[in-house]
């Protein structure tokens, strides 16, 4: 992935602290941001950094739902508890298409989800986090967004969807049709046994 699949914006009220870091843009800046952020220092300043990702730049969720060149549009507010743990609290949101499990034609699926991360160096750390907070493992400093956004697409995808049935191009007594049918072949097939076994015993 480049640094043009993730494009959005950071506020905050001293943005001007940043501004001789490579890692961020202007207020207001059209500018694509770098995959990459310092989340501790945003976290210290209690940052808010909203923008897009494009879900064909995830593999993962290419795997799942095929390749789509939908944006996912993606909020995040780096903090401070109370414990002085440092948090990513977040939401996403995302329109896609999927395989309706009846008539497998494409369908419309709103994807939409909260998140609230605790930031953790190792995973002895994450085994000590609230129980309230999911892990994120931040290496040297920074974080790479997309895999963490990606992580939270995969858990929001349903494992299966449908149309409603007045938009289905199959109804689901076609569907109880074709199971009781599949459940009586096996009953014909055993047919011809049956008369031999009758005939033995005779």
């Amino acid at each position: 992935m480049n640094a043009g699949n993730l494009k959005g914006i950071i506020c905050n009220n001293s943005f001007d602290t940043f501004t001789d870091n490579p890692y961020y843009c202007a207020p207001m800046s059209t500018t694509r941001l770098p995959k990459t952020v310092e989340p501790y220092r945003l976290a210290a300043s209690g940052e808010h950094l909203e923008g897009s990702v494009t879900l064909s730049a995830m593999p993962r969720i290419v795997d799942v739902i095929g390749r789509q060149e939908v944006e996912c549009h993606v909020v995040m507010t780096f903090d401070l508890d109370e414990q002085r743990q440092h948090y990513i609290e977040g939401s996403l949101a995302a329109d896609v298409e999927m395989p309706c499990q009846r008539c497998l034609q494409p369908m419309p699926v709103h994807l939409e989800s909260t998140f609230l991360l605790g930031m953790v160096t190792s995973d002895a750390l994450a085994a000590t986090l609230p129980a309230r907070y999911e892990p994120v493992l931040v290496e040297d400093e920074h974080l790479d967004l997309l895999p963490v956004v990606e992580d939270e697409l995969l858990l929001t995808l349903p494992q299966v969807v449908y149309h409603d049935e007045a938009d289905c191009a199959v109804s689901r007594d076609s569907l109880q049709s074709g199971d009781e049918a599949e459940q009586e072949t096996p009953a014909r097939a055993d047919n011809p046994f049956s008369v031999l076994r009758s005939l033995k015993d005779h």
